[in-house]
């Protein structure tokens, strides 16, 4: 009986201790640090797992192994693959549990492209393009105002954009787990026209030849130009801009034709060009009193070739170089008037001026016995010099002029020889502002 007791205690007690075990559920989670699961990747692993003392992971494919911490640490992995990671948790009741998960390691992301046009960048403009980003298998192009307008292969076909004006190229690239994008832009050129302007020269502003001529191209998308030009001394050109002089009267033609290696356009202007009648009219110039000169209100000095009327406060010393014709008029009763040589100033109130040129005037023709005249009519009626060159102009009559004959013509030749009348046409009388309104002709070149 004795024995039958005992055993029955040890039924018993066993039975306690089995029901007393501890269970072990092994549980764990992980976190890829920089969210990155590129190599070189960094994850950190976090025990969870219940009831257990002892663990032992395995770590396929990483720069540890093996670890029998519960919480490893960061754990690294340095090349692309699928790898398996185990966690398996004891304790000393003998229980024991196992966890795997697999972890997808993908080779680094990378996203890059390049765009090269083929040609050259006028409408409409070609480009191929490149591919050169890494570790992903998912693209999607946009190529805005292209065609085609997107694309999802890996190298796309070349794009080709006909407007001008800037154009947005990007690229979406993923490895299934991460998405990065790019963009950059190109600018298209607008289309090739044809276009020129010309400017004559100052001195021969009055189209009469011979006249120098400067032809400006303002193509737009250009990159080649031929001109053809009809009745100057240059018939053909390929720059961008030729000077050149016209010796031809009439209409004449200037042809320009350009191209950008993608469009060829042309363009037509026509120049009409006069005899020369080596004549040049100013029309009502208005000189002052000695007042009004002071004042700066209406000048006294005029340029033949700056075609322009001067104040005392506007002579400097290179303008006062170009001074042919000076009017002195002492006051508004216009009883004392004079044109006087710029040499000269010395005999009226005016500053002298610096190196000045030498003229030579006839300010009375009916007072100064001279063998020369003109008449108003014969200076209104005068198309050229023709009448100027029969003109013996080689001394100063040195006169003073009232407002009492009207028109009052005044002979004169400039130092450089070149024979001139003046039409004095009215006598304005607005006190200190009065002034004298006149007409010049003078020979453009000495004959």
């Amino acid at each position: 009986m004795k024995n039958i007791g005992y055993i029955l205690f040890i039924i018993v007690f066993w039975s306690c201790l089995k029901e007393e075990a501890v269970p072990v559920i092994a549980d764990f989670e992980y976190e890829v640090l920089e969210n990155d699961y590129s190599v070189p990747v960094s994850i950190i692993f976090f025990n969870r797992t219940e009831g257990a003392d002892q663990y032992e992971w395995r770590f396929e494919g990483a720069n540890l192994s093996r670890s029998i911490d519960r919480n490893p640490g960061i754990i690294k992995f340095k090349t692309k693959g699928t790898y398996t990671i185990t966690l398996t948790a004891t304790n000393i009741d003998g229980s024991e549990d196992t966890k795997t998960l697999e972890i997808k390691i993908d080779d680094p992301v990378t996203i890059d492209f390049t765009v090269t046009n083929l040609i050259n960048t006028f409408s409409p403009a070609k480009y191929s393009i490149k591919n050169l980003s890494e570790g992903a298998h998912v693209f999607k192009w946009k190529f805005e105002g292209g065609q085609p307008s997107s694309a999802t292969d890996q190298n796309p076909e070349e794009v080709l954009f006909k407007e001008p004006g800037e154009h947005v190229i990007s690229l979406e690239i993923s490895n299934g787990r991460e998405t990065y994008t790019k963009s950059t832009s190109v600018t298209v050129a607008p289309y090739l026209t044809a276009d020129f302007d010309y400017s004559i020269a100052f001195e021969n502003d009055d189209f009469q030849i011979p006249a120098k001529v400067n032809l400006k191209n303002t193509s737009i998308s250009a990159t080649d130009y031929t001109w053809t030009i009809e009745g100057a001394n240059i018939t053909t050109s390929k720059e961008s801009e030729v000077q050149l002089v016209f010796n031809t009267t009439g209409e004449q033609n200037i042809t320009l034709t350009t191209s950008n290696g993608k469009e060829t356009k042309t363009t037509t202007r026509s120049i009409t060009f006069f005899e020369n009648t080596n004549l040049r009219t100013f029309k009502n110039i208005k000189l002052g009193i000695n007042t009004a000169h002071k004042n700066n209100t209406i000048g006294s000095f005029f340029s033949i070739s700056t075609r322009k009327v001067y104040t005392k406060q506007q002579i400097t010393t290179e303008i006062g170089k170009t001074i042919d014709l000076v009017f002195y008029g002492l006051n508004s009763t216009y009883e004392r008037n004079q044109i006087v040589s710029p040499d000269k100033l010395l005999s009226t109130p005016f500053d002298v001026i610096k190196d000045p040129k030498k003229t030579i005037l006839v300010n009375t023709q009916e007072l100064c016995n001279c063998s020369m005249s003109l008449t108003p009519e014969q200076f209104d009626s005068m198309n050229d010099d023709t009448l100027l060159r029969d003109l013996s102009i080689d001394t100063d009559d040195n006169l003073y002029f009232d407002n009492t004959t009207v028109p009052r013509i005044i002979l004169f030749k400039t130092q450089e020889n070149k024979r001139g009348a003046i039409k004095i046409k009215e006598f304005i009388n607005e006190g200190i502002n009065s002034y004298i309104l006149v007409d010049i002709k003078v020979q453009k070149e000495k004959r």
